[in-house]
């Protein structure tokens, strides 16, 4: 199987301990999946729509997840998913915002703007492994996207 049937996961995460377990806890799982890392909204959105650093990536490979963080620098990631799902295009990828705030109002605003799925972070290494594992056999095996 190449890249593009594999497929992308697009992980918009500013930490570096928690994006290197996300990648950590996909890879352990085998998903077979492309993790693509940027470190706050601007890149996110940058990636999504095809522009600045991201300019000759084609827009029909969109991909099949996008990974979420809320509280992030430039962009937070409320505006990235307001950005996302009010695009025709970039509307119908799922997105699952992975975050450590379990404020109402946060849970709240996503999910009037669209968001897939909504969890938050565990604490714990193990449990958060297990998540992210648990979230990408579902996502990224057993849901089925719009192509």
């Amino acid at each position: 199987m190449n890249d593009a049937e594999q497929g992308e996961l697009l992980l918009v995460e500013d930490s570096n301990t928690d994006a290197e377990m996300t990648q950590r806890a996909l890879r352990k799982t085998n998903l077979g999946v492309v993790v693509r890392w940027v470190r706050d909204g601007a890149a996110a959105l940058d990636y999504v729509f095809c522009r600045g650093d991201f300019a000759g990536r084609d827009r029909a490979q969109q991909p099949k997840l996008v990974l979420l963080d809320l509280k992030m620098p430039k962009v937070s990631g409320i505006d990235v998913l307001r950005a996302m799902k009010s695009d025709e295009q970039a509307r119908s990828i799922p997105v699952v915002v992975m975050t450590s705030s379990a404020e109402d109002r946060d849970i709240t605003e996503c999910y009037a703007l669209g968001v897939n799925s909504y969890i938050v972070k565990p604490v714990e290494s193990g449990k958060f492994v297990e998540t992210v594992s648990r979230l990408g056999l579902y996502w990224l095996l057993t849901n089925t996207t719009q192509r």
